[in-house]
């Protein structure tokens, strides 16, 4: 179920570029492929179909797996990238655009596929597994998770006790958010917004929801580019860390009257509603770089607005009855990849060689794992750093014998 096979040829020259800029990726394919450590088995990845997942589902089948795949988010999928899946002996459900009714057959027909081993990303595949397949539930082994989102509603799931597999947290690996969340997300957004708008953002005021990983990212790469940074949080720690990295922080009511552009990174809802909307400034932009598009409340947008209108690719204008308006970007959705191509591949490198590595794992050690979120182990997050050195051609010190000592000891 996909676009067009014909669109083959222009999506294999994005995965050979994205695959000269991935040796990690690259180590791991060629060493799975002489040891082939999932032959046998079937995967299904429900990521953002772009380059770099491409290269990963090759990576994965390179050790043996036979590898479907599905689309995380229907506004990401690039389908020449798609098609030269299929063309390389991937299945493949997915199109740029999908409706939701379409968005789920695909999931059902990934699951259809009958996997044993997958990686998903925001938790739309486990969440089905666990209400509508419930009896297939039973008999994965187990999978990875990409995002933050994804991790809460597994770990919902496992306080529960309705978890029926074990998932592997690869968000809250130190190689996946210390990059891919904070240089990847910062990198991205930005790319995408600039792209998209073609607009300035030095003297701009931008205003980031939540400053976890991804909104430190976000607001480092804005005060590079010489926009004032105010950042909205919940959490009283990370409003004073905020502070201390030198942005004002204040509630989202306060920042809608002065901000010229919002990106919310929480993975919660409602970030921007109504009352925000009500008072915020005029031809204000609003983009989401959250995993649901539920960030910015799209139904306070409607019910405020006399018109809406596509004024540009990737940019619906509200007219507000007042005059004034806003701009919402990427349909509210991931704007660095509805509107972008998403991190560099230097960073999901980091981010894919965890997840490879992850299938493998759950694969060699399934007798032992129970059905709970595990923490990728430090040994395979400590290989992926010592890998991506290795790739730079970076040596690092070592602790002598005598300072392992020393730090093992109580006395001097």
């Amino acid at each position: 179920m996909i676009r067009d096979i014909n669109l083959a040829p222009s999506g294999q020259l994005k995965i050979d570029w994205v695959e000269q800029h991935m040796p990690i990726l690259s180590q791991l394919k060629r060493k799975f492929a002489e040891e082939k450590p999932l032959a046998g088995k079937k995967a299904v990845i429900c990521l953002h179909l772009e380059a770099k997942t491409a290269y990963l589902a090759l990576t994965v089948q390179a050790a043996g797996a036979e590898v479907a795949v599905c689309a995380s988010n229907p506004l990401s999928t690039q389908d020449d990238v798609v098609a030269a899946l299929v063309q390389n002996g991937v299945t493949a459900f997915a199109r740029y655009g999908a409706s939701d009714e379409e968005y789920k057959l695909h999931l059902n027909k990934a699951l259809d596929f009958d996997p044993d081993i997958l990686i998903d990303d925001g938790g739309d595949l486990v969440s089905l597994l666990h209400s509508e397949r419930q009896e297939q539930a039973k008999k994965i082994i187990g999978g990875a998770e990409e995002t933050t989102t994804g991790i809460l509603r597994l770990r919902a799931l496992a306080r529960e006790g309705l978890l029926q597999f074990p998932m592997m947290a690869v968000n809250d690996a130190q190689m996946k958010y210390l990059f891919d969340n904070r240089y990847g997300t910062g990198q991205s957004v930005w790319d995408a917004i600039m792209r998209t708008t073609n607009l300035v953002v030095c003297g701009k005021v931008v205003v980031v929801g939540g400053y976890g990983w991804c909104g430190k990212g976000v607001a480092a790469r804005a005060q590079g580019l010489n926009a004032r940074v105010v950042v909205t949080e919940i959490d009283p720690i990370k409003a004073n860390e905020a502070l201390m990295d030198g942005y004002e922080v204040m509630p989202m009511v306060e920042a809608a009257k002065i901000g010229d552009i919002f990106i919310t990174v929480t993975g919660n809802r409602d970030i921007v509603r109504k009352e925000h909307l009500e008072v915020i400034k005029d031809k204000a932009i609003l983009s989401n770089a959250g995993h649901f598009d539920v960030e910015v409340n799209k139904e306070d947008l409607k019910e405020l607005s006399t018109s809406v209108k596509v004024v540009r690719n990737n940019i619906e204008e509200y007219t507000f009855q007042d005059g004034r308006k806003v701009y919402l970007l990427g349909e509210g959705r991931l704007v660095n990849l509805a509107a972008g191509d998403g991190h560099p591949a230097e960073v999901m490198d980091l981010t894919f060689a965890l997840q490879a590595l992850s299938l493998d794992y759950l694969v060699k050690e399934r007798s032992q794992l129970k059905a709970e979120v595990y923490s990728v182990p430090e040994e395979i997050d400590r290989k992926v750093a010592q890998l991506r050195l290795s790739a730079l051609g970076i040596e690092i010190d070592e602790l002598t014998e005598k300072q392992k000592k020393y730090l093992n000891s109580w006395q001097e």
